[in-house]
């Protein structure tokens, strides 16, 4: 299809969805409501994508009473469509600097919204360009001459009737992408709009008739849009990974090449070491962080309930752990679907095999709702005030911290990979974590002694993000290994091996962290090596039974590598019969410029 056909089909699809909605249980949008969504849009999005994810919950929790009534109603009924307009083309993650601006009117009680450079246009949101009609805009509020930094507007863009853009509104597709070419992402600028006072979303802040502002009680309040779709992110990664692993390990189950032992026959591949251990930690990858999307879509839920009553005790902790695990989910899925498609030798490289889509699709993620690197700078802060106060003495530091402040082990206990507890596991890899975050903290200490506060974080950010990216894993692997102990005694001794290898990956991939300071021996790196190859050894028999228990239909999977029944020759070469380019035998390529010019080349021989 072309972009335009793509689009009309999926506006198509996410009406008919919407349409049906009393066919699930709506109050559940993490399990049912995206699985929902999965089965009807396959890997791509539509016009109504931020309008659920984005624009309704920006309603649903800053609005104050009076907007809710107003816009809730017309919102969920699909009386209006809307988007929520936030990144612009000079600047994403630094909200701090956005260029729109809102600048209050106190004569007629509106705000100005203006565009005043290039810069400054909105840029990305998805359904902008030519689908939504609303936007929850972000701009730079001032009044009374003060800036009070960024704030969310609801604005109208099209009318209602004609859908044609409002005066002064200028928007529209910013063209095709690496992926989810379905959705219209957009552009749009403002030329001294005005809209009313009350298009502030009032719930936290607020600006009085005569221009007074008043600011939020807490000023995290306003982020719980960023995180919700950072949550839901982790749960919609760590599917696309789970779909890339079981297309590797299905086919891996059917190809066969080579000969382990001579005049034995060919063997499957999935029986070759190596390509174990390529695909199981892909495998281990998607279990670990769809158990971390559980409990971030729990503690996301529990926060909202407490923010509601102005307890903002967890929000903190929420926000880093929510930038964190959005960052390093969304890089190992990126990496282990390529490393699930390389698996595939060439096949992997065909449309056929699901690979680049799934790819297109995925990793976008990377850079969406706050681009990695940013978002493990932001947890570096939490983690460099927790240091500080460790060394203060004064710390109070919630569950996912605690290890910065606690005295460990001065030396692993680990003696074989059979005796290796759950516990002196984590205690190893908090370990490697509170030296990376003290070292960090260190050069962040010395370097402030000659250089500004600014300068000086720069000059120590590869070390931020490295003590960022342990404290998160240590998270997904404690959260996997508690998930597993929980687990019935029949699934907990093949999920065993599972969260172990997931945990042998991560130490043996930074073996100097745990073997520079003496803190373990090479023998004992060995050793966690040695359960590496058990890991996969005890898994090889478990490996479609486990990549089954996702339960993708072959319809959502759209693989003909990943076919359940793995009659994937006969598929392959049905699908390459239906190219395009198979409806005739001979193309205009040819008639028009090939067939001349061997015509000619003949009749000079």
């Amino acid at each position: 299809m072309s972009r335009e056909e793509r689009i009309l089909n999926n506006a198509r699809k996410v009406v008919a969805m919407t349409d049906n909605t009393d066919q699930i249980d709506g109050s559940d949008f993490f399990g049912e409501g995206m699985y929902y969504q999965a089965l009807t849009m396959g890997r791509d999005l539509h016009a109504m994508s931020l309008h659920y994810v984005m624009f309704i919950p920006t309603l649903q929790g800053q609005t104050d009473d009076e907007q809710l009534d107003e816009w809730l109603t017309k919102a969920i009924s699909r009386a209006v469509v809307g988007t929520y307009a936030q990144t612009e083309l000079g600047h994403g993650t630094n909200l701090s600097k956005l260029e729109t601006t809102a600048t209050y009117d106190s004569a007629t009680e509106e705000f100005v919204l203006n565009s005043p450079t290039i810069t400054a246009a909105k840029w990305w949101p998805g359904g902008l360009g030519k689908s939504s009609n609303y936007a929850v805009v972000v701009a730079q509020l001032y009044t009374k001459g003060e800036c009070k930094g960024p704030h969310p507007f609801i604005v109208q863009l099209r009318d209602d009737e004609t859908h044609m853009p409002l005066k002064g509104i200028r928007l529209g597709d910013i063209g095709p992408k690496l992926g989810i070419n379905g959705n219209d992402n957009g552009f749009l600028l403002f030329d001294k709009v005005r809209i009313p006072r009350r298009a502030l979303l009032m719930r936290y802040a607020k600006v009085k008739p005569d221009g007074t502002y008043v600011a939020p009680a807490h000023s995290k309040l306003g982020y719980g849009t960023m995180v919700f779709v950072r949550s839901i992110m982790i749960k919609d990664q760590s599917t696309q990974l789970a779909a890339a692993a079981t297309i590797a390990t299905r086919y891996a189950s059917v190809r066969r090449q080579g000969e382990i032992s001579p005049g034995k026959g060919e063997v499957q591949i999935i029986d070759y070491q190596t390509q174990q251990f390529r695909v199981f930690p892909q495998m281990a990858r998607a279990f670990a962080f769809m158990a971390a999307a559980t409990e971030i879509r729990d503690l996301y839920m529990t926060v909202t309930e407490q923010l509601t009553h102005g307890n903002t005790e967890l929000l903190a902790e929420l926000h880093v752990l929510s930038s964190g695990l959005k960052s390093i989910v969304s890089w190992d899925t990126a990496q282990g679907i390529e490393q699930c498609r390389l698996a595939c030798g060439g096949h992997g490289y065909s449309q056929a095999s699901g690979f680049p889509e799934i790819y297109g699709y995925a990793v976008g993620g990377c850079t969406y709702e706050g681009e990695n690197l940013v978002m493990l700078l932001q947890v570096a802060r939490f983690l460099m005030r927790a240091a500080e106060g460790v060394r203060k003495g004064s710390a109070k530091l919630a569950d996912i911290g605690a290890y910065i402040g606690k005295t460990g082990p001065k030396t692993s206990r680990l003696t074989t990979h059979y005796h290796y507890t759950d516990a002196d596991l984590v205690a190893d890899l908090e370990h490697a974590a509170r030296k990376q975050v003290f070292r960090a903290y260190d050069r962040l200490k010395k370097a402030q002694e000659h250089l500004s506060p600014e300068d000086a974080w720069n000059s120590v950010s590869v070390e931020l993000a490295k003590a960022s990216r342990w404290h998160v894993r240590v998270y997904l692997v404690k959260n996997f290994l508690n998930k597993v102990a929980l687990a019935p005694q029949d699934l907990k001794f093949v999920l065993t091996d599972v969260a172990r290898l997931y945990a042998y990956d991560i130490i043996t991939s930074s073996i100097g962290a745990f073997l520079e300071d003496g803190y373990m021996s090479s023998n004992q790196m060995n050793e966690v090596k040695e359960g590496i190859y058990e890991c996969l050894a005890k898994i090889r028999p478990n490996a479609v039974a486990l990549v089954d228990s996702w339960d993708y239909d072959d319809k959502e999977l759209k693989s003909v590598l990943g076919r359940r029944d793995g009659n994937v020759y006969p598929a392959l070469l049905e699908w390459a019969q239906n190219s395009q380019l198979n409806r005739s035998d001979v193309l205009p390529s040819h008639t028009k410029y090939l067939g001349p010019m061997m015509k000619d080349a003949r009749s000079k021989l």
